[in-house]
C-alpha cells in the first residue's frame, strides 16, 4: 500500500483502490488531496495491470465536501475555483477508460457527491447523509455537480437539491439514481471489493468498450449512438 499525504493507494490484482484519508476532518477535499488524487489517477491510467478503480473513504465519512479553511478563504470565489482547477482531477477521473466503483458512507457532501457522480457503479451505505450545499454557502459547485447531477437525476430534481442544499438520505439517493445500489454499513467495503473484482474478471476490451459506448453515446441522437455501438462492438471483438 502506498501512502500519500491525504490518500491511501493499493493494488489487489487488477483492482486499484484509492481511499480518501483525512478522517480527522471527514475527508474534506483540500489542495493537497487534489494533488495526491491527480498523481494517483495518473498511476491508475498508466498501469497496464489495472482494470478497475475503486474509491472509498477512511473513517466516519466518504467526503464532507471542500475544505473551506482553504477554498473558502481565497480572496474571491473566482480564485478558489481557479485553485481547484489548476489540476484537472475531475477530467482525469471522467477520462479513465477503466470502470470506476465508488463506495460512500457517513457523509457524502458537496465534492463528495461530485466524486461519487463521476464513478460508474456507485454503492451507498445505509445511513449515508447526502447534500449539495454550495449555493447556500455563497458559491456554486466547481467539480462538475451542475452537470453530472442533472444528467443522473434530471434537471428538476437537480435544481431542487442544488438550490436548497437540503440533506437527503441513502434511500432517496437510490430512488433518484445518485447511487446505483445500497449495502449495510458494515458490508459496504466487502460489497465494493466484490463488485470491483467481478468487473475485473471480465475481458478488458469488452468492459472498456461498453463503458465508452454508453458515455459517448449519451449526448448523441439515437441513430448516431447506434452507429457508435456498432463501431465499439466490432472493435471489442476484433
Amino acid at each position: 500500500m502506498s501512502s500519500f499525504g491525504t490518500l491511501l493507494y493499493q493494488k489487489d490484482g487488477a483492482v486499484a483502490h484509492i481511499s480518501l484519508n483525512r478522517p480527522e476532518v471527514l475527508n474534506a477535499y483540500n489542495i493537497q488531496m487534489r494533488d495526491d488524487m491527480s498523481e494517483a489517477l495518473a498511476a491508475v491510467e498508466d498501469d497496464p495491470e489495472v482494470e478497475v478503480l475503486m474509491i472509498t473513504g477512511q473513517g466516519r465519512a466518504f467526503c464532507a465536501g471542500a475544505d473551506l479553511m482553504e477554498f473558502g478563504t481565497a480572496p474571491s470565489q473566482a480564485v478558489a475555483r481557479q485553485v481547484r482547477w489548476e489540476r484537472d482531477v475531475w477530467g482525469q477521473l471522467l477520462g479513465l477508460t477503466s470502470p470506476v466503483v465508488v463506495a460512500v458512507h457517513g457523509y457524502c457532501v458537496g465534492s463528495g457527491v461530485e466524486i461519487c457522480l463521476l464513478g460508474d457503479l456507485r454503492i451507498g451505505a445505509a445511513g449515508t447523509v447526502f447534500a449539495m450545499p454550495e449555493v447556500q454557502l455563497g458559491m456554486i459547485p466547481a467539480a462538475g455537480g451542475t452537470q453530472t447531477l442533472p444528467k443522473n437525476i434530471g434537471p428538476s430534481k437537480a435544481l431542487e437539491l442544488l438550490l436548497t442544499g437540503r440533506r437527503f438520505d441513502a434511500q432517496e439517493a437510490l430512488r433518484l439514481g445518485l447511487v446505483t445500489r445500497l449495502a449495510p454499513q458494515e458490508d459496504l467495503l466487502a460489497e465494493a471489493w466484490r463488485v470491483a473484482r467481478q468487473l475485473a474478471s471480465v475481458e478488458r476490451n469488452l468492459m472498456r468498450a461498453a463503458k465508452a459506448a454508453v458515455l459517448w453515446g449519451a449526448d448523441l441522437s439515437l441513430r448516431e449512438a447506434l452507429r457508435l455501438e456498432t463501431k465499439w462492438a466490432a472493435q471489442a471483438l476484433g
